[in-house]
């Protein structure tokens, strides 16, 4: 089942970002293009810069004086080319993965309202590009739109030198003018999007020194501030924008993708509302042959087809080989352990492995909206944690296969390893329940206050019930009567961002640099469509987000993050569930796999990113497996589950 993202905004960019510097491929002929018709490509534009463009200002020979105007750029090492891909990646093939929610816009990632999603993170990396990216293992600032930047020396004021090669889709060259456009667009208050505004009002508006420079200052100082501008913002193309209200913007691309720069494009004619959609490969990709990525992007073809709230019929549709890959969630993890006889596994037809990276875990659990009553009353709240058996539910109904968790920057040095662990207590949840009023039950057993029954609904996706249920029994068994709704994911989704719920089951991604300000700020609080979901204000935390801004040193920045962590669990925003031990994947045999198989960063439920930009189909592997589901003889191998340590074991 596809992770719910309600992560903050510098999520797409992370996730990204730490995969590839645009999404890029060799091109050494195998399996090349496969018969896709370019249907994108209208304009026919020079290669190269524009000759009237002086080196100075961006054009050609920028790169010869680059260093003495002031200006750096990463250049990678032989040794780290393999982290950007597998030197024995072919082009060509498909892969066909599930999803349980279908996309409710095709828009970028945070670009207006539903698109802060994993779906809209996926498209934003396939299909856009922002100025600079992030090294897979070691987070350094690399080259994407840009080739070159520069950073005044009160880290306010940023140069970013455009790649003269970049194209958008139709063949239009890229400039500093699509930049400032995709800025002001942003900043438009009819696209309804406040995490959106509250990044990027951090800056004056963009200016286009020429073509190819464009320059940003931010309004105050802050150590994030020249990676969330030059990472976070996925750059559209200003003759299609410009005219553009937010509001036209949202209703004209709910369900068609905006002009992009990236690898992969969705057509229109490959969009099936409500069943499917299809990335399919661009050969004329501006930066196909990039050392940085001509090893990734290597499917001809990728297609989500959407199983609403359903992981039995995914899982059902796997076996059968209609799709992939799975991805085992506590939802299907009793498949994992006991789904072993299957004569597809035994023959090692698909291969099952376990792997563990350092990716941040993010949090995942029951929130709270404590602009409601009763949760409004921090007592209740931790009442509720406390009669969460999660060990319980951990032995019994997960394998052990998972690890209650009780950070929200678990897996890592931000976590702060002092907080509450709230183990089941029904004791101490009757005191708590006491204390806010809550100690006389009536005949049926249920908590009244002021003759008012503790009643309050929850709605969950039916897959999440077997978890619910026991949780439900022993708040009635404490007095409180817990209703639960089944409903899909888009319409639970929807009813968070409006705070129009009681409590709910929510998943945040982790991200490689905290950014506390996009969830926790008391300036989101009471605004809809963001991700201070539960309603959470405190002053020291404020303050805190506004010390971590202008500490530029890491270490110190953990810190910081970690009196939040230490606050933010005090307050009891949530009964926080379980995190996997390891990233549970099973895949039909017939692709080529890098040795790692996930990039060092990722977290549970982003392992799509990787698949589909480092995996390639073998055609050499498909053939046999065909021949072997015929003749019904076995692959090599000895269809037992493998655990990938690589990153745990590799030392830099």
């Amino acid at each position: 089942m596809m992770r719910m993202s309600l992560t903050g905004l510098l999520c797409a960019c992370t996730v990204a970002a730490l995969l590839f510097s645009g999404c890029g491929r060799k091109s050494d002929g195998a399996g090349e293009s496969s018969g896709i018709v370019n249907t994108w490509k209208t304009v026919e534009t020079p290669e190269g810069a524009d000759p009237s463009v002086p080196d100075s200002l961006g054009g050609n020979g920028f790169e010869a004086i680059a260093e003495q105007m002031g200006y750096s750029t990463e250049i990678m090492k032989p040794e780290h080319e393999v982290y950007f891909g597998d030197p024995n990646a072919k082009t060509g093939g498909e892969i066909r993965l599930t999803s349980s929610r279908y996309p409710l816009s095709f828009r970028p990632f945070f670009f207006g309202p539903n698109a802060n999603f994993t779906e809209n993170s996926i498209m934003s990396s396939m299909s856009y590009q922002a100025l600079i990216s992030l090294h897979p293992v070691t987070s350094e600032y690399i080259p994407s739109l840009a080739t070159h930047w520069k950073i005044s020396e009160d880290k306010q004021t940023f140069y970013f030198r455009i790649d003269p090669r970049a194209r958008f889709w139709d063949g239009k060259r890229l400039t500093a003018r699509d930049v400032v456009a995709t800025w002001k667009l942003v900043m438009d208050p009819t696209i309804l999007s406040p995490s959106m505004q509250q990044t990027f009002n951090k800056y004056e508006e963009p200016v286009a020194i020429s073509p190819y420079i464009v320059m940003v200052k931010a309004k105050e100082q802050n150590w994030r501030s020249f990676m969330s501008f030059g990472a976070s913002l996925n750059i559209l193309q200003a003759d299609q924008i410009e005219k553009l209200t937010g509001r036209e913007f949202v209703d004209k691309f709910q369900f068609e993708q905006p002009i992009g720069s990236g690898e992969y494009i969705i057509l229109s004619s490959d969009i099936k509302k409500e069943q499917s959609y299809k990335f399919t490969r661009r050969d004329d990709f501006w930066a196909k042959d990039d050392s940085m990525g001509k090893y990734s992007g290597n499917f001809d073809h990728i297609v989500f087809t959407s199983i609403v709230d359903n992981n039995t019929v995914e899982y059902e549709t796997f076996k059968r080989g209609e799709s992939d890959i799975f991805y085992y969630t506590s939802i299907s993890i009793e498949n994992w352990v006991n789904d072993t006889k299957d004569e597809a596994i035994q023959k090692n037809w698909v291969k099952k492995i376990r792997v563990k990276t350092d990716g941040a875990m993010g949090s995942a659990g029951i929130y709270f909206n404590s602009r409601k009553a009763p949760f409004d009353d921090i007592n209740i709240r931790k009442a509720f944690f406390y009669l969460f058996d999660r060990k319980s539910i951990v032995d019994k109904l997960l394998y052990d296969e998972y690890e209650p968790f009780n950070s929200f920057y678990s897996n890592g040095m931000y976590e702060n390893l002092r907080n509450n662990k709230y183990d089941y207590n029904p004791k101490k949840a009757a005191e708590l329940l006491a204390e806010a009023g809550w100690s006389k039950k009536n005949s049926n057993g249920i908590l009244t206050k002021n003759g008012r029954p503790f009643v309050v609904d929850m709605s969950i996706q039916k897959p999440i019930e077997k978890f619910v249920t026991p949780y439900q029994q022993t708040l009635k068994q404490a007095g409180i009567d817990l209703k639960l709704k089944f409903e899909d994911g888009n319409s639970i989704t929807k009813n968070i961002a409006e705070r129009n719920y009681f409590l709910s089951w929510a998943n945040y991604g982790g991200l490689t640099f905290p950014n506390p300000e996009s969830s926790l700020s008391s300036e989101l609080a009471d605004k809809t469509d963001n991700n201070n979901i539960t309603g959470f204000k405190n002053a020291r935390v404020d303050e805190l987000i506004e010390i971590y801004k202008t500490t530029f040193t890491q270490a110190e920045r953990a810190k910081i993050v970690q009196e939040i962590d230490g606050i933010v669990s005090q307050t009891v925003i949530a009964a926080l569930i379980w995190n996997p031990k390891g990233i549970k994947i099973g895949y039909w045999n017939k692709f080529g796999v890098p040795e790692y198989v996930f990039t060092r960063t990722t977290q549970p439920g982003d392992h799509d990113l990787s698949i589909i930009s480092l995996w390639w189909f073998d055609a050499e592997k498909a053939e046999a497996l065909s021949k072997a589901k015929k003749s019904g003889s076995a692959l090599p191998g000895d269809g037992k589950v493998h655990d990938v340590l690589y990153w745990k074991q590799k030392k830099f």
